[in-house]
């Protein structure tokens, strides 16, 4: 597949991901517990948003070590310590894909200094929507997320978009073939890059 074809198709397929209902692909964030570790190894890839804010791009993305330490600026870590972020289902990832992916955002989140609230907690200031879905080409498998930041409201404040390559593991295509850390890094990007937005003013 050409490389224009592939972007067609990443896009189109990031697009239909609102349209996903099937309740098998939903994942309620409180249930996870954190996966075993995986050895797979992740390659490049480039994510981006859709605000006005940019993120650089990523080359060599991997799962946050246990203790490391990500950067602040004082305006980040002013707004991350009175935001409380609640992460709704995940929609378009199965529940093998999903637990990886949810335990180190509650890993990440807890690095930044982010709490994270239950989908019953009343005092969340922001909610995040992510939306999944996968693209095979060859031996790769490119996983493609969205995901929509709301205030308690439901207004949507801003949205991050990107997506993850990363060798394929196992048989088959799609979601069988994705490693556990493929979706730890694009949870460790997601983030990064909401406490960047935050950092901002969370405007856009």
């Amino acid at each position: 597949m050409r490389r224009s074809q592939v972007t067609t198709v990443s896009l189109l397929a990031a697009l239909a991901l609102a349209a996903c209902t099937n309740a098998k692909d939903v994942l309620e964030p409180s249930a996870i517990t954190p996966p075993a570790s995986s050895t797979a190894q992740t390659v490049p890839a480039t994510q981006g948003t859709a605000s006005a804010t940019t993120s650089p791009t990523v080359t060599a993305p991997a799962p946050a070590t246990p203790g490391a330490s990500t950067a602040t600026t004082p305006a980040q870590t002013a707004a991350l310590a009175k935001t409380r972020l609640q992460v709704a289902p995940i929609v378009g990832a199965p529940v093998e894909a999903a637990g990886p992916l949810t335990a180190e955002l509650q890993t990440r989140a807890k690095q930044r200094g982010l709490t994270l609230v239950g989908s019953t907690d009343q005092t969340a200031t922001h909610v995040l929507k992510g939306y999944f879905s996968t693209m095979s080409e060859g031996k790769d498998t490119t996983v493609i997320y969205v995901w929509d930041v709301y205030d308690p409201s439901g207004n949507r404040l801003h949205r991050i978009n990107g997506q993850q390559k990363a060798a394929s593991v196992g048989s088959g295509e799609g979601w069988t073939t994705v490693a556990p850390a493929t979706m730890q890094a694009i949870a460790d990007q997601t983030i990064d890059q909401f406490a960047a937005w935050l950092g901002t003013g969370g405007a856009g």
